[in-house]
Order: structure tokens, then sequence, then C-alpha cells
């Protein structure tokens, strides 16, 4: 049985970590990207830049099974 993990994904454009979340949830990826962008803007940015780093440093690397 595939247990789900919440991984970096390869669709990325800066780190996979909003791709990442939106695989997992099977939610529409530009829309999550949007989401957190207007929550970081409305919330003076800073908390959102550091909660993204602390996610890309914390989340693992998809891995590639061929």
């Amino acid at each position: 049985m595939y247990e789900k993990k919440l991984t970096r994904s390869n669709d990325q454009v800066i780190a996979g970590v909003c791709a990442g979340i939106a695989e997992y949830f099977g939610w529409e990826i530009a829309l999550v990207r949007i989401i957190y962008l207007l929550v970081s803007i409305f919330s003076a940015a800073f908390p959102g830049i550091i909660i993204y780093i602390i996610l890309w440093i914390v989340m693992p690397e998809k891995e590639n099974y061929f």
C-alpha cells in the first residue's frame, strides 16, 4: 500500500514547497502559490519568507522511482 507523504515537488519555481503542498492535498498548484503569496504579502512578507525557508529545509525531496 502506498503511503502518502508530504514532500517537495519536482514541479518547482523556487524549491517546490507550494507544489508539494498542493500535490499532497490534491489542490491546484497555481492556486496554492497565489494563496501563499497573498498571505505572505498581507502578513508583512517576513513571516511568509521565514515559513517558506523552514518548509524548504524540513520537507524532504520527492523520491523518483523509475
